[in-house]
C-alpha cells in the first residue's frame, strides 16, 4: 500500500497529513499561537506538594500549573511501593522536568521527571540505565542484533545514560546508530548546559517544529514521498533530512500543482467530515461519535442499511465495517483516553468473535498504544488508546456559544413560556406602562402566531400591552424584556 505525507504550510498554521493508500489516515496541525508541548524540557518550580495524592504541581510558566505524579518520577526498575512524594520533593524546589502530555480542557500539562531525548533511530534516557528495544520489532534476531549494538555504543559514547531503538531502528546499521547516538550525546551536553543558569519557568529545550518531526515520528519504509506545498521550507526539510535522516531526503519534493495540496485525495474534505459526530458508511449505516472530558463513545447504528436476505446480515456485515471505520476515525480524530463501543446487538458468539478480530487486526495499524477489552455483558467493547497530544476537534473547534456545549438549544416554544414568566415576574418588580420583548425572528413569530392568544390573555391580566421587536444577531436561546 502506497504511502504519502503532504504537508501545508500556512503563515501561522502547519498541517501533515498521512495517506496511505489514496485515504487519509492521520492529521496533525500545529499553531503558532499553541504549539503542542509534548517533549519540551522545562526548569520548573514545586509550587504544591499533595502527599494526600501523591503528586505535585509544578509552575512551567505556563497559564495552568503542571501535575507531577511520584509514579513519573522513580523508574521502572523501582520496587513497590511508591516512595512518598514529600521525600522526593519540597515546595519552592527547582525541578527539571519534561512534559508527558499536553495541556486539555481545564487540566494542566502531565510531567515526568525521568526525561527522554529522541532521535531519528534512538531514544536516549539522561537519568536511567537501561538499553532495550521497541516492541513493535517483533523479530527476535533483529531485537538481538539491535541490544548488542547498543550495548556496545552505549558503553563507547554514553556510558551512563539508557538508549531505546525505537522501530525506525529496524534494519538500520551500526553506522547510523553511532551517528545517532552522538547527535544524541552531544544535545543533551547543551542541555545539561542550558539548565545551570535557567531561571525556573525557563524552557531549556523544545521539540522540532512539525514539518520536521513528520521526518521522525511518521517516515516509515512504506513512505514514498513527502510533499510540501513551499518551496521554502521544502529547501529546509531536507537540509535537516541530509544532516539527520539521509535516507529520506530524495523522498521530499515542493508541491506546485494548481489546486491546493489538501485536495489532493480529498484530505481538506476528510478534515471537515472529521470534526462531525456523524460518520457515514458505506452500506448504508453510519457511526455517532461523541467526545466527552471523560470518554468518547461510539454508537454503530444499521441506518438505511437492510441487507438482503435477514437481520441478522445485515447487522454483521454493519459491525464489520464500522470495525474497519472506527480504527481509521481514532487515528483521524486523534481520540484518546478511554473509549466505549456500542456495537449492534448480535445472538452469535462466532459473529461478535470475528467483529471482535476485526477491530483487533485494523487497530493494529495505529502507533499510539491501544488495548482492547472482549464484549461486556452489556454488549459493549471498552478500549483504551493512548493520549499524547489534544484530539483534533479540540484544536479546530471550541464550545458553541448558543448551547454553550450543551449539543442541544431550547425549543422556541419553550423560549416562549420563559418569556411569558419573565413578564409576569418584572410586572411584579416595577410598574410600566407597557412591555418591550426583545428576541430572534422565530421566537417573534411563533409569539405573533401560535402563541398569540396566550399573549393575549397575559396582557389582559397585566393590563398593559406587550409590543414584540425581532433581533437578527440574538441567538433562540437569548431574549430581553424591557419595562417601558
Amino acid at each position: 500500500m502506497s504511502t504519502e505525507i503532504l504537508v501545508n504550510i500556512g503563515t501561522q498554521e502547519t498541517r501533515v497529513a498521512l495517506v496511505e493508500g489514496g485515504a487519509t489516515q492521520e492529521i496533525y496541525v500545529q499553531r503558532a499561537a499553541r504549539h503542542g508541548l509534548v517533549g519540551n524540557i522545562y526548569k520548573g518550580k514545586v509550587v504544591r506538594v499533595l502527599p494526600g495524592m501523591q503528586a505535585a504541581f509544578v509552575d512551567l510558566g505556563l497559564d495552568r500549573t503542571a501535575f507531577l505524579h511520584v509514579a513519573d518520577m522513580v523508574t521502572c526498575e523501582h520496587t513497590p511501593p511508591l516512595p512518598a512524594v514529600e521525600r522526593l520533593l519540597r515546595e519552592g524546589q527547582d525541578v527539571l522536568v519534561q512534559i508527558l502530555k499536553d495541556p486539555m480542557g481545564s487540566k494542566g500539562a502531565r510531567l515526568t521527571t525521568l526525561l527522554s531525548v529522541p532521535s531519528r533511530y534512538l531514544v536516549l534516557m539522561p537519568f536511567e540505565k537501561h538499553v532495550g528495544v521497541s516492541a513493535r520489532i517483533e523479530d527476535e534476531t533483529e531485537r538481538t542484533r539491535l541490544k548488542g549494538l547498543l550495548e556496545g555504543l552505549s558503553q563507547e559514547l554514553a556510558p551512563n545514560y539508557g538508549v531505546i531503538a525505537r522501530t525506525a531502528a529496524e534494519g538500520v546499521d551500526e553506522a547510523s546508530l553511532r551517528q545517532d547516538l552522538l547527535f544524541l550525546a552531544r544535545l543533551w551536553a547543551t542541555v545539561t548546559q542550558q539548565t545551570q543558569f535557567a531561571k525556573p519557568g525557563h524552557l531549556i529545550h523544545g521539540d522540532l517544529p512539525l514539518s520536521m518531526r513528520i521526518l521522525r515520528d511518521l517516515l516509515g519504509t512504506s513512505v514514498e514521498r513527502i510533499r510540501i506545498d513551499n518551496a521554502d521550507e521544502a529547501r529546509r526539510v531536507q537540509q535537516f533530512a541530509l544532516a539527520f535522516v539521509p535516507e529520506a531526503a530524495a523522498k521530499i519534493e515542493p508541491y506546485c500543482g494548481p489546486a491546493p495540496i489538501f485536495d489532493l485525495y480529498g484530505v481538506e474534505d476528510e478534515l471537515n467530515r472529521a470534526l462531525d459526530r456523524r460518520v457515514e458508511l458505506k452500506c448504508g449505516g453510519h457511526l455517532i461519535i461523541d467526545q466527552t472530558e471523560a470518554m468518547t463513545t461510539i454508537d454503530v447504528n444499521t441506518g438505511a442499511f437492510t441487507g438482503h436476505r435477514n437481520l441478522e446480515e445485515t447487522i454483521i456485515k454493519t459491525n464489520l465495517e464500522a470495525a474497519g471505520t472506527i480504527a481509521r476515525q481514532l487515528r483521524l480524530r486523534n481520540l484518546g483516553g478511554i473509549i466505549i463501543i456500542d456495537f449492534i446487538d448480535m445472538r452469535s458468539e462466532e459473529h461478535r468473535s470475528q467483529v471482535f478480530r476485526t477491530l483487533e487486526k485494523e487497530v493494529a495499524r495505529d502507533a499510539a498504544r491501544t488495548r482492547i477489552y472482549p464484549f461486556s455483558p452489556l454488549g459493549l467493547v471498552e478500549m483504551t488508546r493512548k493520549r499524547t497530544r489534544e484530539s483534533l476537534g479540540h484544536i479546530l473547534c471550541e464550545p458553541c456559544p448558543t448551547c454553550e456545549g450543551r449539543g442541544a438549544v431550547k425549543t422556541v416554544e419553550t423560549i416562549c413560556h420563559e418569556i411569558a414568566r419573565e413578564v409576569q415576574r418584572a410586572a411584579r418588580l416595577y410598574e410600566p406602562k407597557a412591555f418591550l420583548v426583545l428576541a430572534c425572528p422565530k421566537v417573534i413569530e411563533r409569539l405573533q402566531e401560535e402563541q398569540s392568544g396566550g399573549l393575549a390573555e397575559l396582557e389582559a391580566s397585566l393590563k398593559r400591552p406587550i409590543k414584540l421587536q425581532a433581533e437578527g444577531h440574538y441567538q433562540q436561546e437569548t431574549f430581553d424584556v424591557v419595562p417601558v
